[in-house]
């Protein structure tokens, strides 16, 4: 379970009810306060940690696993390695449950989506680097320390002489 504020305008109540209602045990809950896209979220590590080869983990919503797609995609696949399933309660990723055939069919949709979203980025980055090549600028990380300074100064040509690197 995961709400995203600690201000108490938000509570887990309706998820712990749902997760209840599904058989549930209370001890095998777990509950983080933070936002979806922050990484230190301790109880969802430790409740991974707890899972076994042949158990389930039921979350109430698709989102409130994971971060975004890849994230959910990474954890997906590492429960598979694992022996373990995912169950989807409500939302739009309720017909995930990927101990069926069908709740496989459906994550691997979403996985190959995210895939697709992943090399997308690549092709975009490198043709982006290509384009700033053409132009005489070299991304990356800088090896030789003049280099560097004088790209920089390059970048900032109306800079006070002062204002120099090192």
């Amino acid at each position: 379970m995961r709400v995203s504020k600690a201000d108490g305008s938000q509570t887990t109540n309706l998820q712990r009810d749902a997760l209840l209602a599904a058989g549930i045990h209370t001890d095998s809950l777990y509950e983080d306060i933070a936002s979806g896209k922050e990484d230190d979220r301790p109880q969802l590590a430790a409740c991974l940690k707890a899972l076994r080869h042949g158990d389930t983990l039921v979350v109430w919503k698709l989102d409130r696993l994971g971060r975004d797609r890849r994230h959910l995609v990474n954890i997906v696949h590492d429960l598979t390695e694992r022996g373990i399933g995912l169950k989807v309660l409500t939302g739009q990723g309720a017909a995930i449950d990927t101990t069926t055939p069908s709740g496989k069919l459906i994550f691997g949709i979403f996985a190959a989506l995210a895939e697709f979203e992943r090399e997308l980025i690549s092709e975009r980055t490198i043709a982006g680097l290509a384009s700033a090549r053409a132009r005489g600028r070299n991304g990356g990380t800088c090896h030789w320390r003049a280099n560097c300074a004088q790209t920089a100064k390059s970048y900032f040509p109306d800079r006070h002489p002062s204002a120099h690197l090192r």
